[in-house]
């Protein structure tokens, strides 16, 4: 039965989503089951027992667009797999090869992007990183990339003209087989941040191009990629870039801002229209992409931070500051005030948005993205009911009654607080 074998998965398809819940159920039971949560995904799944439904439920966030493209490809990938394995006496079998390949199949469909030949290249390209990632160079960690391009060659090259970088054409053309790897340099010389190899979709590299202006990026652009994105956009549609960060992670990135990441043996969604919907207007919008960029990056480099976007007086927010990092030391107050009422974009720029958050404390923006305190540290005391953890997570919780809340760990996943309780979890 596939609600059954469903078991299997259905943690990992949860924490893909963010802690929503998942289940299968009998598709004549869906219309019974909507109203179980605010937002809610379904898709059907068709087999010879009959029909159930992939159902997903969220409480507070809305599913983003690309969350509901990949929950189509999720079930499909489900119901190729259920109704094709051989099952009887074999239960066991196939319920591993569900866990170990049901959320790869899932990715590869959604890169294929309407393009059924593609997906066993696309697949190969991911394990032979996936393999590659454990690998290391005088105890350096392998890092390379490819951008992945649908179009003829000298169309994408056309398409891609004016943009700040150099191109290498490779004469003749290199397959992508187990042996690409074989000697260091292939990755150590394209390492996946300012350098790629480019790729059509049959898994043919055609070259390598060089950002020329990597180099002057700030370091958010450089752990965003902001200049793949750049690309990706003018590559055109279905065209898709996948590296192996110094994190020995695999990252997918998507058109226009969006990424799989690979870590820690399970894949994950950065989708920034998510923590969107969870601000719901409560910042500035340019403001809120450059902050949504600088939490990612600090994921990435394992940087742990505590933001508040306050939506209440100060008062209130004095009400629960407990101290500050810097104490009563009067150059750290003369410190603060020299950032303070400045916005995230003016921060960014500066060079001090990751030196402020990667810091000790909360940091506390308004609605207009400007500075208002960092290095707080709330007096959690005063709200004894709310579930607690460790420190960071108890003052996320306490902080998250005064506005939106986000906190970074320090060993990556990024959590979405609101009303004292955790609605969203990436990585």
């Amino acid at each position: 039965m596939p609600l059954k074998v469903f078991e299997t998965i259905r943690s990992g398809i949860e924490a893909f989503y963010g802690g929503a819940a998942a289940s299968i159920i009998k598709y004549d039971e869906l219309a019974r089951s909507q109203g179980g949560g605010r937002f809610t995904f379904a898709r059907r799944i068709r087999t010879e027992g009959g029909d159930f439904a992939f159902f997903l439920r969220r409480s507070d966030i809305p599913f983003s667009d690309a969350e509901r493209r990949f929950g189509v490809e999720l079930a499909s990938a489900f119901q190729v797999l259920y109704n094709g394995f051989k099952r009887n006496g074999h239960e066991a079998h196939y319920r591993t090869a569900l866990l170990s390949s049901l959320m790869d199949i899932a990715i590869a469909r959604y890169l294929r992007n309407e393009h059924h030949r593609a997906f066993w290249s696309i697949q190969r390209l991911i394990q032979l990183l996936k393999n590659l990632s454990y690998r290391r160079n005088e105890g350096v960690p392998a890092t390379t990339g490819f951008v992945i391009y649908r179009k003829r060659l000298q169309v994408f090259r056309d398409a891609c003209s004016g943009l700040d970088f150099s191109w290498n054409v490779f004469k003749p053309n290199l397959s992508i087989t187990p042996e690409f790897f074989a000697t260091p340099l292939t990755y150590r010389l394209v390492d996946g941040m300012g350098t790629y190899f480019t790729s059509n979709i049959n898994m043919r590299v055609t070259g390598m191009i060089k950002f020329d202006s990597y180099g002057h990026c700030d370091a958010v652009e450089r752990l965003y990629h902001a200049n793949t994105f750049n690309l990706l956009q003018r590559a055109g549609r279905g065209a898709f870039a996948v590296d192996i960060n110094f994190s020995s992670e695999l990252e997918v990135m998507i058109c226009p801002d969006k990424l799989f990441v690979w870590r820690r043996g399970s894949w994950s969604l950065f989708d920034p229209d998510v923590y969107k919907y969870f601000f719901g207007g409560s910042m500035d919008e340019r403001e809120l992409e450059l902050l949504i960029m600088t939490l990612y990056s600090l994921s990435k480099i394992r940087h742990g931070t505590l933001v508040l976007v306050c939506d209440r007086e100060k008062r209130f927010l004095d009400s629960l500051k407990k101290g500050s990092v810097g104490g009563h030391d009067s150059l750290s107050s003369m410190l603060i005030n020299q950032v303070k009422d400045m916005k995230v974009s003016d921060l960014k720029n500066s060079g001090q948005l990751v030196r402020i958050l990667s810091s000790d404390g909360l940091t506390v923006f308004n609605e207009r993205g400007e500075l208002l305190d960092t290095g707080l540290i709330i007096d959690t005391s005063m709200t004894p009911d709310l579930i607690t953890g460790g420190g960071r997570t108890t003052a996320a919780s306490a902080a998250s009654l005064l506005g939106k809340v986000v906190k970074v760990s320090e060993d990556g996943p990024i959590q979405l607080y609101e009303k004292g309780k955790l609605v969203y979890m990436f990585g």
